[in-house]
C-alpha cells in the first residue's frame, strides 16, 4: 500500500481516477473508496470485504447542488441535509434521471448518499466523477467477537494484505468515534429511521417535526 498523509488529495485523486482505491480516514473509521462508474473497482472491494454480490456501496456527494441535480429531495430530506451535511447522516435517495441509475450501479437506487466533512469530502469534490464508499473491514455480523471497521493504520494494512488489496491509504492516525453513519429512508412515500448512528433520532426527529418509523 502506498501511504500519503491526508492533506494530499491530489494524489488520492489521481488513483481514484486511474481505476485505484483509496483508503481514507474519517471521525468514524478508515472508509475505502472508489469511482461510483468502475464496476471492477467494486467488484475488487466486495471480495475483499467478503461482502455479498451486488450490495451497494454508500455514494459521496461533493455538493449540495450537485446532489439536487442527480437526485430527487423530498421536504424531509431537504431539512436533514440543511441541519446535518457535511457530517454523519446518510439518506436514501432515488434517482432523477433512470440513466444515472444505469451508470452509478455500484451505488444502487435509490442511492444511500452523504456528503462528508474532512478528507473523504475533499476527495469527492477532487474526482471528476462520483465517490462510492464503504467501511475497510470485512463484513461481519455485528457480533461480539466482530471488531468492526478499521480506526488504526495499523488496521486499515492488517485488512488490505488479508483481503490482497492493493490501495492508497490516507494516513489520518486513530479514528476517535467508531460508530456509524445515521441512515434515514427518504425515498419512500413514508420517511423512515433505517439505522441510529452518530447523529441521534432525538436530532433527527427535531429537524424534521416528528419521531420517525423505523424500517
Amino acid at each position: 500500500m502506498q501511504v500519503i498523509p491526508p492533506t494530499d488529495i491530489e494524489t488520492a485523486a489521481a488513483a481514484i481516477e486511474a481505476g485505484r482505491l483509496v483508503v481514507v480516514p474519517t471521525a468514524r473509521w478508515y472508509m475505502i473508496c472508489a469511482d461510483a462508474a468502475n464496476p471492477d473497482a467494486y467488484k475488487a472491494i466486495l471480495e475483499g470485504k467478503q461482502r455479498p454480490k451486488n450490495k451497494p456501496l454508500a455514494l459521496v456527494i461533493p455538493e449540495h447542488d450537485r446532489a439536487r441535480s442527480l437526485l430527487h429531495f423530498t421536504p424531509d430530506a431537504e431539512r436533514l441535509v440543511a441541519a446535518f451535511w457535511p457530517g454523519d447522516l446518510a439518506l436514501f435517495l432515488p434517482w432523477r434521471d433512470p440513466a444515472d441509475a444505469a451508470r452509478y450501479t455500484v451505488v444502487g437506487s435509490p442511492a444511500l448518499t452523504t456528503q462528508a466533512p474532512g478528507p473523504l469530502g475533499a476527495l469527492a469534490r477532487a474526482v471528476s466523477g462520483l465517490l462510492a464508499a464503504t467501511t475497510v473491514n470485512v463484513s461481519g455480523d455485528a457480533g461480539p467477537t466482530d471488531r468492526g471497521p478499521a480506526i488504526t493504520l495499523a488496521e486499515v494494512e492488517e485488512f488490505l494484505t488479508g483481503a490482497s488489496l492493493d490501495a492508497v491509504v490516507m494516513d489520518g492516525g486513530v479514528c476517535p468515534a467508531a460508530n456509524h453513519l445515521t441512515i434515514v429512508d427518504c425515498a419512500s412515500e413514508q420517511t423512515r429511521l433505517v439505522r441510529s448512528g452518530l447523529v441521534h433520532p432525538r436530532a433527527v426527529a427535531s429537524v424534521v417535526g416528528r419521531t420517525l418509523p423505523t424500517a
